[in-house]
This record gives structure tokens, C-alpha cells and sequence, in this order.
């Protein structure tokens, strides 16, 4: 295995230890945390493993993510939905 592939196990190890911790604030501090430190983390491997992999492990992120990924979605949406009266 991968060294990247590792520290991908290990921020899924941390993001679940995380999430079992009560917080206060609806664990956002901790997600932030965790996207800053994953999004390179996913770089690194797709750099050594290739997309097809890369793209195996953003799909894990995202599923352990999901509320931050769910409230970006509806934020892109509402962007290009129009909003108000008329047409």
C-alpha cells in the first residue's frame, strides 16, 4: 500500500474518532478541520494511485462529509435557481 493511501486511512480512522466525540457545534469545527487536511491528502493520491483511485477516495470523504457536502450542493443550486416573483 501506498504511503498516501495510508494517510487516506488515517484521516478516515481520525474523521471517524472525531465524529464520536460530542461537540457543540454540530462537529463543523472538526469538518473544516478535516477538509483542509483531506482535500491535500486526496491530491497526494491521485498523484500516486491515479484518478480512478483519487476518485475512490473523494467518494469516501464525501460519504463521511456529507452535511458540508449537502449544504454546498444547495448552495451551487441556489446560485443558478431563480429566485423571486415572475417568471
Amino acid at each position: 500500500m501506498s504511503v498516501s493511501l495510508i494517510l487516506a486511512c488515517i484521516w478516515a480512522l481520525i474523521a471517524n474518532v472525531l465524529a464520536m466525540i460530542p461537540s457543540g457545534d454540530n462537529h463543523w469545527r472538526r469538518a473544516y478541520f478535516l477538509i483542509a487536511v483531506g482535500v491535500p491528502i486526496l491530491g497526494y493520491v491521485t498523484y500516486e494511485n491515479g484518478p480512478i483511485m483519487g476518485f475512490a477516495v473523494l467518494v469516501a470523504g464525501m460519504s463521511m462529509l456529507r452535511w458540508p457536502v449537502i449544504y454546498l450542493g444547495r448552495w451551487i443550486k441556489g446560485l443558478f435557481t431563480r429566485r423571486g416573483a415572475g417568471a
